[in-house]
């Protein structure tokens, strides 16, 4: 359903989630203002280009600024809906830090009016949506807001929580098609914000409060770290006992009530390796599983970085060795929470220059790791040059390299890449 070119939305945060659900708001018709802090990122997107790689985006960016429906800017501006995507990380000791997102409510209150919409989409501790509502009420008591009305009194605006659930790579094609689930401070609330998603979404939209929809969206990163989790500790019981590991994922899976994931060097990306700990803050006393699921899932970066060390040492004195992948996925340049970053930085601060990068989706190494001496190159050069390789992301560019070219060469295989690896 086509948007009203009148139609204003205002989206707080242009990064990974924020630029790609400004552009697809921006394709229906609708003006759309997205809101950063960030002066290149600014420039960046009003020249129509983008500032991340995501399959397609820098097409639909392109086109939606050239007609006028996207623009960029420092400063918010009103609006008839404000969308907050910003990144929620957590502090020391694993707390939750919502601090961007108490900014961007600070940043909005000031132009809000009656009959305005704000939806939160940063995934957040349960209750953040009421302290953004909060914060609102406080900056602005000359309006009432919805869960403080008195008896019979509608509030002047509408506040909602509807966490995106997308997957990096399928941003642009996801965020139509996934169901959405939309939680309002109160029903009316979760009305009006359903309205507004229902014109850019073809997925099922389901409405409930914006407490059951924060737990929702934690919950689903937990169930998916806690997978993952059983996966990482079936490999190392595999390591002590001498067992492929693969095989025996590949085995039980012919189970047909067995699914195991594969594992790998931990787990990444801002959203499963962050989101547990938003539960375990909120309830330590009953969150065992998904605490010890993080601490499995962290501890094998440490597992792969030991093995990585010995198999290093085991080379002839300065033998090159290349890492292949820093993203925390495959196929993506997002390095955000990579345990092949941290296993890469690791390695490179004992073994400085004889640390080869291989990343096809970066063309320069984070500064920590350029400061190290480690070098970037291609996967043609580290399969010429290097003897050793650690393999920690499964870009299909590695998936591509058959065994002649890598035969007799010592291997590190954390994602069961290459299970004909002699």
């Amino acid at each position: 359903m086509p948007l009203d070119s009148e139609f204003s939305v205002t989206v707080m945060g242009l990064g990974y989630i924020g630029l790609p659900t400004a552009a697809v708001i921006a394709r229906t018709g609708a003006m759309v203002t997205g809101v950063d802090v960030t002066p290149s990122v600014v420039e960046t997107i009003n020249s129509g280009r983008v500032h991340i790689e995501e399959v397609d985006l820098d097409g639909l960016v392109s086109g939606v600024v050239a007609r006028g429906n996207l623009k960029a800017s420092l400063t918010v501006v009103p609006a008839e809906i404000f969308v907050i995507a910003v990144p929620t990380p957590f502090t020391q000791g694993h707390q939750p830090d919502i601090s961007f997102v108490l900014d961007a409510a600070r940043a909005i209150a000031p132009v809000l009016k009656q009959g305005d919409t704000v939806i939160l989409e940063s995934t957040s501790p349960v209750g953040t949506t009421e302290r953004v509502r909060d914060l609102i009420a406080q900056a602005r008591p000359d309006m009432t807001m919805p869960g403080l009305t008195k008896p019979g009194e509608q509030a002047d605006i509408a506040i909602a929580y509807c966490p995106e659930r997308v997957l990096p790579g399928r941003i642009l094609v996801e965020l139509i098609d996934n169901d959405r689930v939309i939680g309002g401070i109160t029903p009316r609330c979760a009305r009006k914000a359903l309205a507004f998603y229902r014109r850019f979404v073809r997925g099922t939209c389901v409405t409930t409060t914006a407490r059951a929809a924060e737990m929702t969206k934690l919950t689903e990163n937990a169930f998916r770290d806690v997978n993952i989790a059983f996966a990482n500790e079936l490999s190392l019981v595999a390591d002590t006992l001498g067992v492929d590991v693969w095989e025996v994922i590949r085995l039980a899976n012919r189970h047909p009530r067995v699914n195991i994931l594969s594992p790998g060097p931990g787990v990444g990306g801002h959203c499963i390796a962050v989101d547990p700990w938003f539960l375990v803050a909120a309830d330590p006393a009953n969150t065992p599983l998904i605490r010890t699921a993080r601490e499995v899932n962290d501890g094998k970066t440490d597992h792969v970085v030991a093995r990585a060390v010995a198999m290093i040492e085991a080379l002839p004195p300065e033998g090159p060795v290349a890492c292949l992948g820093l993203a925390f996925k495959a196929n993506i340049d997002d390095f955000r929470e990579s345990p092949a970053l941290r296993v890469a930085q690791a390695l490179a601060d004992r073994f400085g220059p004889r640390v080869r990068i291989v990343e096809p989706y970066a063309t320069t190494l984070p500064p920590a790791l350029a400061a190290t001496g480690a070098v970037l190159t291609d996967i043609d050069t580290a399969l010429e040059t290097c003897p050793a390789m650690v393999v920690l992301v499964d870009h299909d560019i590695f998936r591509s390299v058959p065994l002649e070219e890598r035969r007799g060469k010592t291997v590190l295989d954390t994602r069961g890449l290459w299970p004909d690896q002699a």
